[in-house]
């Protein structure tokens, strides 16, 4: 039988690169990690790691298992809370990871629902990307994922989560407050020949894609994941970009001018592990989170 101590120990060095930074991971020792890797190869009979230099690469039959182990992870976890609810359990903890902007405006709020109508809950936040907010779900560290996605094909892994969409996001042009443009300002043809600053790895990926649909190639001038300081160079005249709403609704800079894109926007989903009905506690704050709708914004 496979020990699930071993199972978690696999799939964070996995996560982690080597086996130094998952013994930090995990609190562990490293011998003691060295050992829980050593034990599994040899109950299973195959090598799952090979070290390379400081680092450890996953073996085919190692990244075949920590496919399946966090699978495993994430059923026996869906499988204790599921359990408590059934026996009534309306305390409880609810572990959730949510990206910056959802974290600054759709989170508190919802947040404050959950305290007044269930007091005896603990709601533990986490900043993360969707990528990493999908993987700590599967590998059982969270409860809920707040997640979003363009309106291109689906590239999220979705693998035995139920996602709910939460709302429909709009995109916006942000651009000098005090600059006049030829042509419309919902269209991103109309900043063809400007300069750009983008935003995060995926954002980034789409305002290319996005670009390339408008039928040119954005010069992209400067580079962050901080929506106050792309507000802030834009406002200086260093560039156009576009945000989403949520951002915009939690941080709006006087310099600038938004204007809504006429078809880009994104969808707001929250992910939970498993087949529904979610545990006591995590629809306790589902339910809190969609009561809340989106922040009220107004383009200008």
């Amino acid at each position: 039988m496979l020990d699930l101590t071993r199972l978690r120990v696999l799939v964070t060095v996995a996560r982690e690169g080597s086996v130094t930074a998952a013994a930090e991971a995990l609190h562990y020792a490293q011998p003691s990690v060295s050992h829980h890797l050593a034990r599994l190869e040899a109950e299973l009979g195959v090598p799952l790691v090979q070290r390379v230099g400081r680092g450890i690469r996953l073996t085919e039959a190692g990244r075949l298992l920590v496919d399946r182990a966090e699978e495993i992870l994430g059923q026996v976890e869906s499988t204790r809370t599921e359990l408590a609810a059934h026996a009534g359990l309306r305390t409880g903890r609810v572990r959730l990871a949510a990206f910056p902007s959802a974290l600054a405006t759709l989170v508190p709020p919802a947040a404050a629902r959950l305290a007044v109508a269930h007091p005896d809950i603990e709601l533990a936040l986490t900043e993360a990307e969707p990528p990493e907010a999908l993987a700590a779900l599967r590998n059982a560290d969270i409860d809920v994922a707040l997640i979003f996605e363009h309106d291109e094909p689906s590239t999220g892994d979705h693998r035995n989560t139920t996602v709910t969409t939460l709302l429909e996001e709009p995109l916006y042009v942000v651009t000098p407050a005090d600059r006049d443009w030829q042509g419309s300002r919902s269209e991103l043809a109309t900043y063809a020949a400007e300069r750009w600053i983008a935003g995060c790895e995926r954002c980034r990926a789409h305002l290319l894609s996005a670009c390339g649909r408008a039928g040119f190639t954005p010069i992209v001038e400067f580079e962050t994941d901080d929506y106050v300081a792309v507000q802030a160079l834009v406002a200086a005249g260093l560039g156009v970009s576009t945000l989403p709403g949520l951002a915009l609704a939690a941080n709006r800079h006087s310099g600038v001018r938004i204007d809504r894109l006429a078809q880009d926007g994104r969808r707001v989903m929250a992910a939970t592990y498993g087949k529904p009905p979610a545990p006591l506690p995590v629809q306790a704050f589902l339910d809190a989170l969609a009561e809340t709708g989106p922040p009220p914004l107004t383009a200008r």
